[in-house]
């Protein structure tokens, strides 16, 4: 190749790779210059609420038994 063919080669990759810059900028915009809002998070409490009564009481179901649903043939 001659040099004239790099240097051609060089520059439309040059002027594809600053058109694609300013293409992408332009559709999706300068993201680093907008303004987010962020919530801030409240401060957890150290105390504990009262639990509820009627799901955790001596009579509930436990899930960590094993429970077999067939019936018992003699």
């Amino acid at each position: 190749m001659k040099k004239s063919d790099i240097a051609m080669i060089i520059l439309i990759a040059a002027i594809g790779v600053i058109g694609a810059f300013f293409g992408t900028r332009a559709i999706l915009g300068d993201g680093a210059t907008k303004e987010v809002s962020v919530d801030t998070v409240e401060k957890i409490s150290p105390t504990l609420s009262e639990v509820d009564p009627t799901i955790f009481n001596a009579e509930a179901i436990n899930p960590a038994v094993k429970v077999n649903l067939e019936e018992k043939t003699q």
